[in-house]
């Protein structure tokens, strides 16, 4: 038997798993694409992103779409950029990977995620995807670059230092001038109607159907558990099977997941993150949370006088899901107190591996190792600077469902501030779906019950960026969609790119074999710098499963590992932050 059927069958075994069938189900939205589309030939070739070391290679071709599926005579048709890389054993079919947003360019992802799961890239064709309106990865042209939305400089606020704690009339003013130029601005472009989900899933039918595929499989990350789901719900005849990893409420309301940021984040950083610290920072935070968050709020002032707009330092540790924006954040909160301090030679952390990881985000962000940032170059590195923004960000979020008030979200900031200091008194003022006018074109379906056997849905217990109870509502409404819930985790993406035998092992044995589990709970790993897991209250009240011991997840790429979910964590983060 093959290492990688002998890993499959010890997991099935393990973790009881039942085999699922994929049930076609007729839908009025299964109807073919004009054949100017339908006909087009796709044309492999050179990708123009360059592959993250460890990533398998890929080739690539660009897909013509229509402008507006719904009417696809009308108007200029647009591309859509795809990758391929090749199953390297006998073929089950294509999977499409999607790392959320949304607004993610996603061709690079089907080279990273062959490279991380061979026994994934023996079976499948994987597939990536640049959805309409994000541009082609890797390219330079102006054409190439996707809906940007130029924001005039003059309407954003000027030669301020934002504090979202300030509630003052004028502080609240400034913040409000962000989102509304943002959402005037890319409601201005004409192409902003015809970004949305509905579109974007009828790209992928065709996509599917250029393939030659009678069921599209999907693994997708974060918005992408939204896209996914709407996909099955529009096209359930072609949906195969399924893994929506980092939820969303894909039943309820997209722009909820926004709203609950502040919840979500505030619950990562006093019950999970301090904590942390106290255990690898002792001598610079204290030994119990009350001191961290005392040394936290003192290194906020710190900043502050150093010319750092208190929103965005606090906007360094709103939802870091991912170890590459954990050690950014954490290299900028030690560089302060040792200087507070007069630390000189800095501290180290504990762990030599925790050390070597602020020492690279310090040299990525500001050009030197940790031992010599300094305040006046993180508030250099930080310093606010003016960049076109993706339209096809807000184009979904604010136009795939009716958006609330600005007035509304303000007063949710009043609300949320007292209690989530840490993202709540900026996020309702900072939200641009409260600006936005369009209404929208198309109503999304909910997955219907006929498919929710394909689907196994994967969620972290302390997500920064999507709340476990997101993803567990959308279970519950769902009916017959599985669960594994990884206990006492904090990253945002778990498949693949957590390093965790039992995720892994779970998501493959479906993939692979058919074998869905029932409702199971997995083991986290341990925490940036350490050796074993702290347990921590919360919402998955299961105790997880031992974790395989003798289940190995693929080849140790712990450099492509952090990009991936680096990647997917950035797509994700929300703009308020």
């Amino acid at each position: 038997m093959r290492d990688s059927a002998k890993r499959a069958a010890l997991t099935a075994a393990c973790l009881g798993l039942a085999v699922t069938g994929l049930p076609g189900v007729a839908s009025a939205a299964d109807d073919a694409a004009p054949p100017k589309y339908s006909g087009q030939q796709l044309t492999w070739g050179p990708c123009p992103f360059e592959p993250a070391e460890g990533s398998l290679p890929a080739e690539c071709a660009v897909v013509t779409v229509p402008r507006d599926w719904a009417d696809p005579e009308a108007g200029p048709d647009l591309a859509v950029s795809i990758s391929r890389v090749r199953a390297g054993g006998e073929r089950l079919g294509s999977l499409l990977v999607n790392p959320g947003g949304p607004g993610a360019q996603g061709s690079s992802m089907a080279g990273a995620i062959a490279g991380l799961e061979p026994d994934l890239h023996q079976g499948y064709d994987l597939i990536g995807m640049d959805p309409r309106g994000t541009g082609q990865e890797g390219a330079v042209a102006p054409e190439q670059l996707g809906f940007l939305c130029e924001v005039p400089l003059d309407r954003l606020p000027q030669g301020t230092s934002l504090d979202a704690r300030d509630r003052s009339a004028a502080s609240i003013a400034e913040h409000r001038k962000t989102p509304r130029a943002i959402a005037e601005s890319c409601q201005s472009d004409a192409i902003a109607p015809y970004i949305t989900t509905w579109q974007t899933a009828h790209d992928m039918d065709l996509i599917r159907a250029l393939l030659h595929e009678e069921k599209l499989n999907y693994l997708g990350y974060s918005y992408g558990t939204w896209l996914g789901a709407k996909y099955a719900a529009l096209f359930p005849r072609h949906s195969g099977r399924m893994i929506l990893d980092s939820n969303v409420n894909w039943q309820g309301r997209l722009q909820a997941a926004f709203e609950d940021f502040p919840r979500i984040g505030q619950r990562w950083f006093d019950d999970v993150y301090l904590p942390w610290t106290t255990r690898q920072f002792p001598e610079l935070v204290g030994t119990d949370v009350e001191s961290a968050r005392r040394t936290w709020e003192d290194v906020r002032a710190f900043y502050a006088a150093q010319g750092i707009a208190p929103d965005n330092f606090d906007a360094l540790f709103v939802g870091a899901g991912s170890e590459i924006r954990w050690a950014l954040a954490s290299a900028v909160l030690v560089a302060a107190i040792n200087e507070m301090n007069g630390q000189q030679p800095p501290e180290p952390a504990r762990s030599a591996e925790l050390q070597a990881m602020l020492d690279e985000q310090a040299r990525a962000n500001f050009g030197v190792p940790l031992t010599e940032l300094t305040p006046q170059r993180v508030a250099d590195g930080l310093a606010e600077d003016y960049v076109p923004v993706s339209g096809t960000r807000f184009a979904v979020a604010c136009g795939d469902q009716p958006t609330r008030s600005a007035q509304w979200y303000q007063e949710l900031s009043d609300r949320q501030g007292p209690d989530l200091p840490l993202n709540g008194w900026a996020y309702g003022l900072s939200e641009t779906c409260g600006y936005w006018s369009d209404t929208p074109r198309q109503e999304l379906p909910q997955l219907p019950p006929e498919v929710a056997d394909n689907v196994l849905v994967v969620q972290g217990e302390f997500d920064p960026q999507t709340a476990y109870e997101q993803g567990s509502a959308a279970v519950d409404a769902a009916g017959a969609v599985s669960m594994v819930s990884v206990d006492d985790s904090p990253t945002h993406g778990q498949y693949a790119m957590a390093n965790n035998p039992c995720v892994d092992g779970m998501v493959n044995v479906f993939l692979l074999h058919g074998s869905r589990p029932a409702d199971a709970v997995c083991p986290s790993v341990p925490l940036p710098g350490e050796q074993e897991v702290f347990p921590v209250d919360g919402p998955v009240t299961s105790a997880p499963a031992p974790m395989p011991a003798d289940l190995g997840t693929g080849p140790d790429h712990p450099e492509l590992r952090r990009s991936l979910q680096d990647q997917i964590s950035r797509a994700n983060q929300n703009p308020a932050a």
